[in-house]
């Protein structure tokens, strides 16, 4: 069975970086606002470098024995269970930590030694060092707006990682990037996209998150389908953003005179 490419859309050099930190073994941050593009693009990078993807999308529950494992119970035995960090220690996978400041900070110290020159992860239940091997890549995801004074990566953990910056695309290929998804026409691929970028310069309506390109495609997708695109635009882009009443009707009639 083939396995399709995963779609992505470069705005700058950062495939090329990418395959250069690979090459010299240097751990990946991806910087950028909710929605646009780091997971797809490295799930991209995954599939051109051959290579086994883990995702972790991380939360404040998430702790160094999730990624690393633990012992539990089968049958009259106790057992060591790898966690997803181990396995793609060993496999040399690339693993991918999606939201990493949200984690315990007991993660962070978990991958120091993984992020610079020693390259092996210490198990502290098995009281074992494993080195990893030669394919493995360490990829982690930071939102510094949303995490903007409240979980912010320490200066000692930005700096042990390559960094891109991820932002929306300019409209031409965020128009693309619509059509390609959800092979909506090219005109109201155009008013989305319109709307999006007119929603992100309303920087006076205090939203935490705005419009991303992944609620562009959502909205798309229901038009495509045969949701009024009115209502498509409401309930998938306006709606998701914010609770308050009046912020969604000011939202509603903008959006509404542009499409």
């Amino acid at each position: 069975m083939s396995v399709s490419v995963p779609y992505y859309h470069p705005v700058s050099k950062e495939i090329e970086v990418f395959e250069q930190c690979y090459k010299n073994k240097i751990p990946v941050l991806l910087k950028g606002p909710t929605g646009t593009g780091k997971s797809r693009f490295i799930e991209f990078m995954a599939f051109q470098l051959e290579k086994k993807l883990i995702t972790i999308s991380c939360h404040e529950e998430t702790s160094s024995t999730d990624l690393i494992g633990r012992f539990i119970i089968k049958g009259a035995e106790t057992v060591w269970l790898d966690g997803p960090l181990t396995m793609a220690v060993k496999e040399g996978a690339v693993i991918y930590l999606d939201e990493i400041a949200e984690a315990r900070p007991d993660v962070i110290v978990a991958i120091h030694s993984l992020t610079d020159h020693r390259r092996e992860l210490f198990i502290d239940k098995l009281g074992q060092t494993i080195k990893t091997h030669e394919d493995f890549m360490l990829v982690a995801s930071f939102n510094p707006g949303y995490q903007r004074g409240f979980k912010e990566l320490k200066p000692s953990s930005r700096q042990r990682f390559a960094a891109l910056t991820f932002n929306y695309p300019i409209a031409k290929i965020e128009t693309e990037i619509l059509i390609n998804e959800t092979a909506i026409e090219e005109s109201i691929a155009k008013q989305l996209v319109s709307i999006g970028n007119k929603i992100r310069n309303l920087k006076e309506l205090g939203l935490t998150e705005t419009a991303s390109t992944r609620l562009l495609i959502d909205a798309a997708k229901l038009i495509h389908s045969g949701l009024p695109k009115r209502l498509a635009v409401k309930v998938a882009v306006i709606e998701p953003l914010t609770d308050d009443s009046e912020i969604i009707e000011a939202l509603t009639d903008l959006c509404n005179l542009m499409i």
